[in-house]
């Protein structure tokens, strides 16, 4: 049985097209098995909401009169400095940006109440932020100084381009040492006081499609309650880790590069965070629809939590010390349960991405396709798989100590 994406999109343009999520498809494969779940299903949809740190947003800010150059100067929106290294008025704005007198771990633990993920928040929500910007001053553009409030309408152009999203598994934090610690798995406390992990499990994107069989640069996704696509693969996209029978990784692994307009996005799915002892990020909402093409990419959609597994870190030690001990391996199910077994010890565990989020994500993404909403897009090229033989390379030994 094989399907194309344009035999798909003719099922939704007809009002014929058969679409579950990733949690549904799992009831059905036990009912009907995949065969005949495969001639039924014509999309599976997916969701993740969780703290994804390599996000941000550019824009264009429009000229002022008279016209200022603020590439080369310096401007921030609430305070939070802006990348001004591009055009005359081109910015980029990182969701870890903070306040110059933020006083980050001066303090210890830093409480980071504000960043550029809660700027991002605001102008999504259609709130004033204040821009203020300095400048050399030129022939062209003699303005040398700009403060005013700005919303998101009034800009020419806003672009979210996140760099990495939507990981492929993650670690399982925890805490070995005698102090608690503060991470960007959260607050781990100390003594095997608690386990934190990141991920929508069974209902993730890349767990999904482990191989990246119909995910690929150009795909169409759900991206912070709007539009968005793949731009390219992931940082740190990371194929070629150990991997079970049923193809997932047991390890972190692919990631994706993702991108969209901005002003049809919507606060709910993008909400700015603070890190206690660690600093400011972002929680971004990502929904990708698989196509079932075929019987393999149905089965892969019908994976359980039970059979995903995570790595156990410790981040006193091995994490920062990049050193590559495990501590053992859980299943999502087990994570899901409230308490994991390490070294002997039971442990409570705690999700810092939302499942709840992610299940509406897959429904909000399922009803705009059933509707009609939203049509499939068929990726000008694959991500980089096992057979491209990527893999992660740690820093170079000049930065070794």
């Amino acid at each position: 049985m094989t399907k194309t994406i344009s035999e798909i999109n003719e099922k939704i343009r007809s009002g014929q097209a058969v679409v579950v999520t990733a949690e549904e498809i799992i009831g059905i494969v036990e009912e009907k098995g995949v065969e005949e779940a495969a001639k039924a299903i014509d999309v599976v949809t997916t969701g993740t909401f969780g703290p994804m740190c390599s996000s941000g947003a550019y824009f264009n800010l429009g000229h002022s009169a008279p016209r200022i150059k603020i590439g080369g100067g310096k401007a921030t929106l609430n305070d939070v400095p802006l990348y001004t290294g591009l055009a005359a008025v081109d910015v980029f704005l990182g969701v870890t940006a903070m306040p110059e007198d933020d006083p980050r771990n001066k303090t210890y633990p830093g409480s980071f109440d504000y960043g550029g993920g809660h700027v991002i928040e605001e102008l999504v929500a259609g709130k004033d932020v204040k821009l203020e910007a300095t400048a050399y001053g030129t022939d062209c553009y003699p303005r040398k100084k700009v403060e005013t409030l700005v919303r998101l309408e009034e800009m020419n152009e806003a672009v979210l381009f996140n760099i990495r999203n939507a990981y492929q598994n993650y670690n399982v934090g925890v805490n070995l040492s005698d102090k608690t610690i503060y991470t960007y798995m959260g607050t781990l406390k100390r003594n095997l006081g608690n386990a934190n992990y990141c991920s929508a499990g069974q209902l993730s994107p890349l767990l999904n499609d482990p191989l990246y069989k119909t995910i690929g640069i150009g795909t169409k996704i759900f991206l912070g309650g709007g539009i968005g696509y793949v731009s390219w693969q992931g940082t740190q996209h990371n194929p070629g880790v150990p991997r079970g029978e049923n193809d997932m990784p047991h390890r972190p692994s692919g990631t994706l590069a993702v991108i969209g307009d901005l002003k049809q996005m919507k606060s709910a799915w993008l909400r700015g965070i603070s890190m206690r002892g660690y600093g400011t990020t972002m929680a971004v909402g990502v929904g990708v629809p698989i196509p079932i093409l075929s019987e393999d990419v149905l089965r892969y959609t019908s994976v359980k939590d039970e059979e995903i597994f995570a790595p156990i870190v410790d981040y006193s030690e091995a994490y920062p010390g990049r050193k590559p001990d495990v501590l053992g391996e859980v299943s999502y199910s087990d994570l899901k349960s409230g308490k994991i077994e390490v070294s002997g010890k039971e442990v409570p565990t705690a999700s810092i991405s939302s499942y709840s989020k992610a299940v509406e994500i897959a429904h909000t993404l399922k009803d705009w396709i059933l509707k009609g909403d939203f049509l499939l897009t068929d990726p000008v090229t694959p991500l980089p798989g096992l057979e491209d033989g990527i893999q992660f390379k740690p820093l170079n030994e000049r930065w070794e100590e």
